[in-house]
């Protein structure tokens, strides 16, 4: 039952996250839907987590290689979905209300997604068939 009742709180924030990149886009004084390009980093964030832990094995406890690359990629992809708000909004193609929207909207999205690696990702007994 602990399952179901983070996966309803990790949706829940997910909407208010997505809620709030919508409103940057779409209200009336703001009304230019650029910002929406950071969908596709909130789609290519988990993707090298997800294959260094299928590509790599956990029998050490030191540090792993792919999994320090697989974080390292995923930081980059972060810091473009914070970075590319203001870039828009530097060069005057958002405003810059807008720009604070769609970046507390990136923020609760990223938690979101960390807390889906942290509650369904940590165990060994995890596997996509329960869905």
């Amino acid at each position: 039952m602990a399952g179901i009742k983070a996966l309803v709180g990790l949706s829940f924030s997910g909407a208010i996250g997505l809620t709030f990149l919508l409103l940057g886009c779409a209200l009336e004084q703001y009304g230019v839907y650029w910002p929406l390009f950071v969908l596709i980093f909130y789609i290519l964030s988990p993707i090298p987590t997800f294959i260094s832990r299928r590509l790599s094995d956990d029998t050490d406890s030191s540090s792993n290689a792919c999994r320090e690359l697989a974080y390292f990629l995923t930081t980059g992809i972060v810091v473009s979905s914070f970075g590319l708000p203001i870039v828009l909004a530097r060069i005057n193609t958002i405003q810059w209300g807008a720009c604070g929207l769609v970046m507390t909207g990136n923020a609760v999205i990223f938690l979101t997604i960390l807390g889906f690696f942290v509650v369904f990702g940590g165990g060994d007994d995890f596997s996509w068939e329960q869905w």
